[in-house]
């Protein structure tokens, strides 16, 4: 109940629901592989299927940036306590399409693409090399796409289907990618 108790303190017309958003529902399982790209008019986040839980939505308009705050405020507070580092990913009709990392310690910035989880060491290189800004859904989501499956080949903990979803102003569009449709890359 912490986290509840660490969001009252930033309690606001736009906050004020979150006191019960992170009661947990079900068990959370860690993911393997996260990558998520800005794109003209929204963001794309893709994940292996290994141990992923899905995606989280609200179901109702909310700042990406507020929720970004939140949890950065939360991982600063107890950084001697919380080992992990956050992706928030969203689109709200301010700021667009926003992707925000918030490493170990709480700090947070904003960035175009980011990715996690023990696959992502495999696809920096790829994502600086490829990521252009202002790309269109389609060719965001070929690269979100292209970068999961080479995290899946050379990750041993990534595998299974690639999951994509879209967020934008028209809302959340998801799709599963199976096995025989991700691209194969030779190591």
């Amino acid at each position: 109940m912490w986290i509840a108790d660490q969001l009252s303190k930033y309690e606001s017309e736009e906050t004020s629901y979150f006191k019960n958003l992170y009661t947990p529902k079900r068990v959370v399982s860690d993911g393997t592989t996260l990558i998520t790209a800005e794109y003209d008019g929204g963001v794309v986040i893709g994940v292996d299927s290994r141990t992923s839980s899905g995606i989280e939505q609200e179901g109702r308009p909310v700042k990406v940036k507020i929720v970004a705050e939140i949890f950065k405020n939360i991982c600063y507070r107890y950084r001697e306590d919380l080992h992990m580092s956050l992706l928030v990913v969203g689109y709200d009709s301010i700021l667009g399409g926003q992707v925000y990392q918030i490493p170990m310690g709480g700090m947070i910035y904003r960035q175009p693409v980011s990715c996690s989880g023990s696959g992502s060491t495999y696809v920096f290189g790829y994502l600086d090399n490829n990521y252009k800004p202002k790309m269109k859904k389609e060719e965001c989501k070929e690269f979100i796409k292209k970068a999961v499956a080479l995290a899946i080949t050379r990750d041993g903990g990534s595998g299974g289907v690639i999951r994509l979803a879209t967020v934008s102003k028209d809302g959340l569009e998801e799709e599963v990618i199976s096995g025989k449709d991700i691209p194969a890359y030779d190591i």
